[in-house]
């Protein structure tokens, strides 16, 4: 009986379903895995190693543990799929007969042709050998509106060497160059646009599309900065990814936020010890619907566990992953979003072995380990995607209850005391948000973001003086951080420094011509100044600031209205009365332009 059960089990009945499930998105011509599955004579051929990674759980690569978590998309083989194939090798891996078809997949973008498609400007080069290479690809878009981005899609360029990739989305200008090294980057972030979407790329996954109401801004000047993770191949490889942008005309209503718990301070790992362990948690001060969910650690990583202790006491589980291993991490949706009421504490909980008998430990003997950046450093890292529950963007509420559990957890946290400033700053509580501010720069004296911000909070009470001093300091640090810059145009023109002004403002358009109001600015500081050219009878050059200033913002009345008046002095009394007349449609209030035209009407 039983050897007439075991010879039942074919490739036809029974594996090819669950090879072309599990296996074949991966496993096929141009993709990420070394080899085909396919056909019958494919998995024939690798049927006992199929067997031993499957009785493992080394394939197919899925981390989270079944019961602390329902997640889309999971790659988990069932203990009866495993047996079944243990069982398939052992009678010697029959074919059986009439075997369904191969799955087909869609060749080039899976979404479609995308509306924007964005090259990486240069390739990465990845050596035959040695460690795996981060490198960080910067993506320009080149968009003169702003547009909202409904689904991302990532082609990875060289799949058999890309092993996972990140979207970040860069709207200060911090990410330099053309690319960059680095397994953990941070991008400056303004405190009052927060992340919120996982954009996240590995192979076999489907490119994600938000649903109704998520799409995410896109404006002129953004950058996209793709974070990607590469492995040697055995041969040098290059690498040249291309992101596909679908945008949609409806803008974002909802508004997600990346909560991000971490306990990197308490990361110092002493050699040879095998169950090291960091915690964080964080009481929510909303309702929330927890949509996907991101732990991070490095080769360190043993057991990672985050769960949410309700206010009834009862825990509820978010993950748990009881075999970390950090070249599988990757980005885990709920199959339904996981509903957490106010009060409810969630709490990641990290263990660590930094012993010998740890395969992946990268130091043999093994040595000391802190948090860091570097790939050899650790981290402590669990981010969620939430919902806040509620009508309109909540975002800011529940962004500066994190940052004071943050700063209660360590008061000399840059991010916590630099991003309750701005929020102060944001409430009209400027004298707060010096103190906040000043003490930001005192952690990270080299951010010029926190010298930029400070010197914001400085002149909205009125110490002008001061914060030019901190807009120079900017920018000493980052020459090219256009708001420092424009925010120094501004405080000269508020204090009558019109040419100083001018210049400033003209190098920001230079470097970054969609930059907020620049144009309107310079037209302003232009017009004014040609007042004073005016006065000094330079009546030529003061009519060629105000058509620049026109030219840089036709609904500027007053510069038409100047302009208006200088033509009348130079005798060019239709020209003056076209420029009278445009500045009296854009402000029929100004009292200037209505004489000046008055006067030549009665000429």
């Amino acid at each position: 009986m039983i050897v007439a059960l075991l010879s039942a089990v074919t490739f036809a009945q029974n594996i090819a379903p669950i090879v072309y499930r599990n296996c074949a998105p991966c496993h096929r011509p141009g993709e990420s895995a070394p080899f085909s599955l396919l056909t019958y004579a494919d998995v024939k051929k690798r049927a006992a190693q199929i067997a031993t990674v499957t009785h493992s759980g080394f394939m197919p690569p899925w981390l989270p543990e079944e019961g602390y978590g329902e997640f889309a998309g999971a790659r988990r083989l069932s203990p009866e799929q495993i047996r079944t194939i243990a069982d398939w090798v052992a009678q010697g891996a029959p074919e059986g007969k009439t075997a369904p078809a191969p799955p087909q997949f869609t060749q080039g973008w899976q979404l479609g042709t995308p509306d924007l498609v964005l090259e990486a400007p240069e390739a990465a080069r990845v050596p035959d050998s040695g460690l795996d290479v981060y490198w960080n690809f910067i993506f320009r878009p080149k968009v003169t509106q702003t547009r909202y981005v409904r689904a991302v899609e990532i082609r990875p360029g060289n799949p058999r060497v890309v092993h996972h990739a990140n979207v970040m989305i860069d709207r200060t200008g911090s990410a330099p160059g053309k690319g960059f090294p680095g397994m953990d980057v941070t991008i400056l972030r303004s405190p009052f646009d927060p992340d919120g979407h996982f954009l996240f790329w590995k192979p076999g996954n489907v490119p994600h599309s938000e649903p109704a109401g998520f799409a995410w801004r896109l404006d002129p000047g953004n950058a996209l900065v793709l974070n990607t993770h590469m492995h040697p191949s055995g041969k040098p490889e290059e690498v040249r990814p291309a992101i596909g942008l679908y945008f949609t005309g409806k803008r974002q209503t909802r508004f997600p936020l990346l909560l991000q718990l971490e306990a990197d301070e308490e990361l110092d790992i002493p050699p040879g010890n095998p169950d090291f362990t960091v915690s964080d948690s964080f009481r929510l001060p909303m309702d929330v619907d927890v949509l996907a969910i991101y732990p991070h650690a490095h080769y360190l990583g043993k057991l990672l566990e985050a769960y949410a202790t309700l206010p009834d006491g009862a825990r509820k589980w978010l993950i748990r992953i009881p075999h970390w291993d950090s070249n599988w991490q990757a980005v885990y949706d709920y199959r339904e979003p996981l509903f957490l009421p106010k009060d409810a504490v969630i709490s990641m909980r990290y263990h660590y072995d930094n012993s010998a008998a740890n395969p992946r430990n990268p130091h043999q003997p093994p040595r000391r380990i802190r948090a860091g950046n570097e790939t050899t450093d650790e981290m402590a890292h669990l981010w969620l995607q939430v919902l806040p529950r509620g009508a309109g963007d909540r975002r800011r509420e529940l962004q500066e209850a994190m940052m004071q559990h943050r700063l209660e957890k360590n008061p000399a946290d840059f991010t916590a005391n630099f991003n309750l400033g701005a929020v102060m700053l944001s409430r009209l509580d400027a004298p707060g948000a010096v103190a906040m501010l000043e003490t930001a720069v005192r952690i990270s004296p080299k951010r010029a973001d926190a010298h930029n911000m400070l010197g914001l909070a400085l002149a909205t009470t009125g110490r002008f003086a001061e914060a030019t001093a901190q807009y120079r300091m900017a920018l000493e640090i980052q020459p090219d951080l256009a708001s420092a810059r424009f925010n120094l145009a501004n405080d000269l023109m508020k204090s009558g420094r019109l040419e100083e002004a001018i210049a400033a403002y003209r190098r920001v358009l230079a470097s970054e011509p969609d930059f907020g109001t620049v144009r309107q600015r310079l037209a302003q500081a232009l017009t004014a100044h040609a007042r004073r050219l005016k006065a000094d009878d330079r009546i030529a050059e003061a009519a060629d600031e105000c058509r620049e200033a026109i030219t840089l913002d036709p609904e500027d009345g007053e510069a038409h209205g100047n302009l208006g008046a200088l033509l009348m002095l130079e005798g060019r009394f239709a020209d003056a009365l076209d420029q009278l007349n445009r500045a009296l449609e854009l402000d029929p209030a100004d009292f200037e332009a209505r004489e000046n035209r008055d006067l030549l009407m009665h000429r």
